[in-house]
């Protein structure tokens, strides 16, 4: 039987994460250099992903760690990132779709361009990158697929929280973070018999640092959660590398909830 330790260990893996340098995404990918593998870090600013793969090479002695600068709303430029990784490394292993952007407007407020903007910036960029990374998975005879999904996709938000704090909970968010888990189901019965795994995480309350500079509205997210207090990025990383890792090897095509038991209520 193989040593329970080892089956968290990465080493030798090529990971690719989409917004790899964002407030979650920096979290989730200091995680994975933390356990040895090789990592991709996708971006739409690249300083930024530079400079996280920069940090993360410096702390971590010997770590490959490259970036890569994307827009996850062309199909050519997602096309383009993905054929970079492959000339890097010619293999990935673990793909993480983090990245999203959407419309912040109240729904009676959208234009039809709006509504798929918030779309286009859940689902259809996961749909782009799994479309891409697919055919690489099968041809090398297995892979793993991990969604970044929100409990936004499977609860709806309880506007009282919000308040006249300025802040919203997009419609089209919870849409397309609700398309992400079941998407993440299809692929993962549809691909199981040719290796490919994946699984969805749906973060809980993880507000930005500039959210979190507004007291009043943390408040009333830590009063509706029964822990008492917001998500760090921290809180990812034990899910994310279980997942990423073949110590999560027989769980395929589930949505883990990390909320601080937000959705339990």
């Amino acid at each position: 039987m193989r040593n329970i330790k080892d089956m968290f260990d990465m080493t030798g893996k090529t990971v690719v994460v989409t917004g790899g340098a964002g407030h979650l995404g920096s979290g989730i990918s200091e995680a994975l250099a933390a356990f040895g593998a090789d990592l991709y870090l996708l971006g739409h600013d690249a300083s930024k992903a530079r400079r996280e793969s920069v940090r993360l090479r410096e702390k971590y002695d010997g770590l490959t760690c490259e970036s890569v600068s994307f827009d996850l709303h062309d199909k050519d430029s997602v096309r383009s990132a993905v054929n970079a990784v492959m000339q890097m490394t010619r293999k990935i292993d673990v793909l993480i779709n983090n990245a999203a952007y959407g419309c912040t407007k109240p729904l009676h407020e959208y234009e039809e361009e709006d509504w798929l903007e918030g779309i286009d910036g859940t689902i259809n960029g996961v749909f782009r990158m799994i479309r891409e990374v697919l055919p690489i998975m099968m041809e090398q005879g297995g892979g793993n697929i991990i969604n970044i999904a929100s409990m936004y996709g499977m609860v709806a938000p309880n506007m009282e929280i919000y308040g006249d704090s300025g802040q919203n909970n997009p419609a089209n968010y919870g849409a397309g973070k609700a398309a992400i888990i079941q998407f993440t189901r299809y692929i993962a019965c549809v691909y199981a018999e040719k290796g490919i795994r994946a699984n969805a995480v749906s973060p809980g309350p993880f507000p930005e640092p500039k959210v979190q500079e507004d007291d009043r509205f943390i408040r009333a997210l830590e009063n509706k959660t029964p822990m008492h207090r917001i998500g760090t990025p921290e809180d990812l990383q034990g899910i994310v590398v279980y997942l990423a890792s073949d110590a999560s090897r027989y769980t395929n095509g589930q949505n883990i909830i990390v909320d601080g038991g937000w959705t339990a209520w």
